[in-house]
């Protein structure tokens, strides 16, 4: 731990970790968002893992849920996203994937939120806009905020370079990030890396560096 004018600058990935300033975003993990990607399987084994590690070591959980709205709802950039995702150029056959409550839109069960953990609906990209996010992550005194879901390239990039525009650190447990297209993530972990904002690990690496921090 470095220290300069009463601040104390984390360092190491054990540090930054440390479950009493740490939160695990859970992002996207959909059934209906699940089945768009080839790895799905293997994807919810890690988060799985991430999420197990996290719950033992007492880390503050949320998940995050991205949530169509009804057509008659839509705004124009709505069905310009609506239009590029489902490949159409006609906005009658725009259909909303992910309405509350259709099957899509819930968690896959093998991630089932406890009470204790919190489950926020989104209609942006970032988890942070829009959202009571920031809002609980602020009151409880948060500094980092360890990322696992889907998709790299569509969510986490967005989220994580926000969490960075508001002093807090984005742990990237990157194996526990699926994506929908894999040279896009690719392109999305080399921007961050580059940008050095975010902290790069895996699954391993994350569940031993909050189950050695004092809980």
């Amino acid at each position: 731990m470095k220290r300069v004018q009463g601040l104390d600058i984390p360092q190491t990935l054990e540090e930054i970790c440390d479950p009493q300033r740490l939160a695990l975003v859970v992002y996207d993990m959909q059934i209906g968002i699940l089945k768009q990607i080839k790895n799905a399987e293997a994807i919810v084994t890690k988060v799985a893992g991430v999420l197990e590690a996290a719950r033992s070591a007492g880390v503050r959980t949320f998940f995050m849920r991205h949530m169509s709205l009804p057509k008659e709802l839509m705004g124009a950039f709505s069905y310009r996203m609506a239009m590029a995702w489902q490949r159409t150029d006609d906005p009658e056959k725009v259909n909303p994937w992910f309405l509350r409550d259709s099957p899509g839109f819930q968690i896959t069960p093998e991630l089932a939120p406890r009470p204790s953990e919190a489950i926020f609906d989104k209609l942006t990209m970032s988890a942070l806009e829009g959202t009571p996010l920031a809002i609980a992550l602020r009151d409880c005194g948060v500094t980092s905020i360890a990322l696992v879901g889907v998709a790299m390239e569509i969510g986490i990039e967005p989220t994580a370079r926000h969490a960075a525009d508001l002093g807090i650190v984005p742990v990237i447990v990157e194996d526990a990030c699926g994506s929908g297209h894999a040279d896009a993530a690719q392109r999305s972990i080399e921007s961050l890396k580059f940008a050095g904002d975010a902290v790069f690990t895996n699954v391993e690496a994350f569940c031993q560096a909050v189950k050695r921090m004092p809980g």
